[in-house]
């Protein structure tokens, strides 16, 4: 398990490649077939522009998400394409055992070696948290309010509360549906630690018995932890030594506080002798910044969606966007992710990425794009990567 190393310097802009995180998105008026087949031709073509890594996510009852189960689609674009790295960004493991994980991620590796990332995160140990703190009528954890700040041009807006959807009784029963009855979510450190032993074959259950994940064992798979927060993620990844994925395409507000408490926490392994940070970032890239906020409309309608606990919706029009009829409730609903999507010309975007790259000190740039149409999408990652290979950005791919 390795990556491309680069010397992490926040102070200074350094190339850093750019991969992809991609969540299947099913645009409005179209199915999950189609999401899932835009997907495949979106490797292609990130192949082919030099995109280092190509990750998806694991979302579920989502009508506009297709990516629910990680391993299947990793295991369709890896056949699809040549060498591009695959991965998850991330496999929830609050709803899966170590052992499943390393099996499926294992019998990709088989195939395809050298060429798998597995990414983990614990949005769904977070959800089991969150539904036990409600059935036990204990406030959800809300974040403390705090103002907008800009850090060396980075805008890092007010942290999000998720106590208003942790009383949706939906909430309850889909953390249900994603365990067997009576099933106990481990600590996730205690999950990760399993499948390290898995991968490396030294896993012993508690009785001292040996067990051996075939596939598995051996996998040349590249192990990463994907966090939103300076919390156990963030910790787990720098104290085990492993790559660390920060959001702040999803989480904003705590980006900075993750990649500091990754870096605090690292201590040298066999897979990095120094910190390696990933930072992902919405982009929207079209010819002109009137083209690509345009684009991007939809945007705010979608995340609202989710914050309102429908989940994330087919992806709407521009026009559809148009018709949303917007109160200033909606407006502060959605402020921290549309305020900190990039939308805008190659040159706008580039800019806006070089800062986040500064700032957050990252080694590598995730990229996300969700636009209806599948051309649109394609034409974005199109656009950013000449921008980027031709030193618009002082970056390469």
């Amino acid at each position: 398990m390795t990556v491309p190393k680069q010397t992490a310097q926040s102070n200074t802009v350094r190339p850093v490649p750019l991969s992809i995180l991609d969540l299947a998105p099913i645009p409005s008026g179209s199915g999950a077939g189609d999401a899932l087949r835009n997907s495949i031709d979106l490797a292609r073509h990130a192949e082919r522009l030099g995109y280092l890594r190509y990750w998806v996510a694991e979302h579920h009852f989502a009508a506009g998400v297709a990516s629910s189960a990680p391993a299947v689609l990793i295991g369709l674009i890896a056949a699809a394409t040549n060498h591009i790295r695959v991965g998850s960004g991330a496999v929830q493991l609050g709803h899966q055992t170590p052992i499943a994980v390393v099996e499926q991620f294992g019998l990709i590796d088989a195939l395809h070696p050298g060429r798998i990332d597995l990414g983990l995160g614990r949005s769904g140990q977070r959800r089991a948290e969150v539904v036990a703190a409600q059935a036990r009528q204990a406030p959800a954890p809300a974040a403390a309010p705090r103002e907008s700040r800009v850090v060396d041009g980075l805008l890092i807006p007010p942290a999000f509360s998720f106590a208003e959807l942790a009383r949706l009784p939906q909430l309850a029963v889909q953390a249900a549906l994603l365990q067997q009855p009576g099933a106990r979510t481990p600590d996730f450190a205690e999950q990760v630690e399993e499948i390290v032993a898995f991968l490396e074959g030294t896993y012993r259950s508690p009785d001292g018995i040996a067990v051996h994940a075939v596939p598995g064992e051996g996998a040349e798979v590249e192990l990463w932890i994907l966090g939103s927060s300076g919390g156990q993620s963030a910790k787990v990844a720098g104290e085990r030594g492993l790559p660390f994925a920060a959001n702040y395409h999803v989480s904003p507000a705590s980006v900075l506080e993750a990649v500091e408490a990754y870096r605090e926490a690292f201590t040298p392994s066999k897979v990095l002798s120094e910190p390696y940070v990933v930072v992902s970032a919405d982009v929207v890239v079209a010819e002109d910044d009137a083209t690509a906020r345009e684009l991007a409309k939809p945007y705010g309608l979608w995340v609202r969606a989710i914050r309102t606990g429908q989940g994330a919706i087919p992806y709407p029009t521009p026009e559809e966007a148009d018709a949303h009829v917007w109160s200033e409730a909606d407006r502060e609903l959605v402020a921290d992710r549309v305020d900190t999507q990039f939308a805008g010309s190659p040159e706008t975007v580039v800019e806006r990425l070089r800062v986040l790259q500064r700032v957050t000190g990252a080694d590598e740039l995730l990229v996300t794009t969700i636009t209806h149409e599948h051309a649109d999408r394609v034409r974005s990652y199109e656009l950013l990567a000449e921008a980027w290979q031709t030193g618009t950005a002082g970056g390469a791919l």
